[in-house]
Order: C-alpha cells, then structure tokens, then sequence
C-alpha cells in the first residue's frame, strides 16, 4: 500500500510535470490531505470525495486531495495504478480550476450527470 509519504512524494512529481501556467491564481496550491471524505450526496457510505477544487474570499483557489479517499475507495493498489488515479484526481480538479477562471462550467456539468446517474442506480 502506498503511505501518504509516498503519495506526497508522487503528487509532487506529477504537479512538477505540468506547464506553471496551469497554477496561475492557484494561491491556495494542490494540498494531499489524510482524510477519508464521504461525499455529502452518498445513498449507502459508498461514494467519496477524491478530491476538491475550493475558492473562497478568505482563503483563494486550492485544490485539495483526498487521500484517504482515494484508499477508502481504491483499495489497496500497486504504486503505479495509485499514481494514475492521483494523477486523474489532480487534472480533475485543475480543470475546474482553468473552468472556473474561465467562467465556464462543463465540468460540473458532467459532474453533475455523473451524480445524477449514481443516484439512479441506488
């Protein structure tokens, strides 16, 4: 199992791969945080927040990934295959990031299609 160490170590390599344009007005940056975090919208304890894009007054742009989460919800998993999943989780939440500067919302419409479909199948 990968620890959070580790994982810290991969998320840092896999944010130093992308162009620093990406990041601009990021000033809250990409945060691996050790919670698990039930989405607010799970039916059965069984859907989890993986990560998070925040913008707020007081504390700006972030993005926040779930560690626990991704554990939670992944299970164990060789180094390699919970490198690309961190690495789907971090473009995730920076799309809605370039989204959200954009002022457009595509994302979160497919997000919200996605929630709408795991409702149905509970």
């Amino acid at each position: 199992m990968v620890s959070l160490d580790e994982a810290r170590e991969m998320l840092d390599g896999l944010v130093a791969e992308l162009p620093e344009g990406i990041f601009e007005r990021l000033n809250g940056g990409v945060l691996l945080q050790p919670d698990v975090k039930l989405s607010p919208e799970a039916v059965g304890n069984d859907l989890y927040t993986l990560g998070e894009y925040t913008n707020s007054y007081s504390m700006g742009r972030t993005v926040l990934i779930y560690y626990g989460s991704i554990v939670r919800a992944h299970g164990d998993m060789p180094p390699e295959r919970f490198r690309e999943v961190l690495r789907e989780v971090l473009h995730h939440e920076l799309t809605h990031h370039l989204e959200s500067m954009a002022g457009e919302h595509g994302l979160e419409d497919d997000d919200a299609l996605h929630l709408a479909w795991y409702k149905m199948q509970r």
